[in-house]
């Protein structure tokens, strides 16, 4: 399997990142996928649940509804800024949420809590992502689910592809490692085992196959940039460096523009486990 504790984790944000994520990057793709993640786990009236890597907090969001005045929703993050972003976005959710700061591998949250725990792309930052879900196996009721998803290898999302090799041409090494970061090399027979050796049974993985669209290859680099710490290396590079490097990804990216901007394929490991 492959060696998770080596996945790079350098993608802790500032506040002013929180904010362009919430603005840039939950309304095309992560809102989308938050919904088929809720959807997924079945949660109901009354049920507690667990956002774990909640960011700014739209898998909590689209719980809250579903398990009205009589369930609890909790977003969990180990960064002050994206909490911040959530807790100001949700401020008129019903019931409230509650937006606790805590590790994934050491959530400080009591045993057997909660009926059901999501986890939308988060995993894969975590540095032990085994230790992650134990944590979240030993906070679900014996009758729990986990839900989680994490994105398919960089193959599979071919703008980011794109962006990354790049980067990795024009701003160096370090910006490519950061943009191929959220798409770990992992089958799903890795991810299996991962949520197996974990102590969960009857595990299901299903390929979910998505786009991302924006209105411009411009558009594209920027936003990426302003909603990660991206913003800090492109930054740092002279102006026509820029320019080349928005040149080489219009250049690979034109089989993929169309009359609205451009639109790629986003592909999705959702995984469903009960105790």
């Amino acid at each position: 399997m492959t060696d998770h504790a080596r996945r790079p984790t350098g993608w802790q944000l500032e506040q002013n990142a929180s904010e362009a994520y919430e603005r840039y990057l939950v309304p095309p793709m992560f809102a989308p996928w938050a919904d088929q993640l809720v959807e997924t786990s079945g949660i109901s009236d009354g049920d507690r649940v667990l956002d774990v890597g909640c960011g700014t907090g739209i898998v909590a969001r689209r719980a809250a509804p579903r398990v009205g005045t009589s369930g609890r929703v909790v977003g969990l993050d180990v960064n002050d800024g994206m909490l911040a972003v959530a807790e100001e976005t949700a401020t008129d959710s019903q019931p409230q949420i509650e937006w606790r700061r805590g590790d994934a591998t050491d959530l400080p949250l009591p045993d057997e809590e909660f009926d059901a725990v999501c986890a939308q792309q988060s995993i894969q930052f975590v540095d032990d992502p085994t230790a992650a879900v134990e944590e979240i196996r030993r906070v679900l009721t014996p009758t729990g689910i986990l839900t989680l998803s994490v994105w398919r290898p960089l193959e599979y999302h071919p703008a980011y592809a794109v962006l990354a090799e790049a980067l990795e041409r024009h701003v160096g090494d370090e910006a490519g490692t950061m943009m191929r970061s959220p798409f770990p090399d992992w089958n799903a027979t890795d991810v299996r085992t991962l949520v197996l050796d974990a102590g969960f049974d009857d595990v299901s993985i299903t390929v979910e196959i998505g786009s991302i669209r924006y209105p411009s290859v411009e558009a594209f680099v920027r936003r990426e940039a302003a909603s990660s710490p991206l913003s800090e290396p492109i930054a740092a590079v002279d102006r026509a460096t820029r320019d080349d490097l928005l040149r080489d990804v219009e250049d690979e990216m034109r089989q993929y523009v169309d009359d609205d901007g451009i639109v790629s394929p986003m592909e999705s490991y959702v995984v469903t486990a009960t105790r």
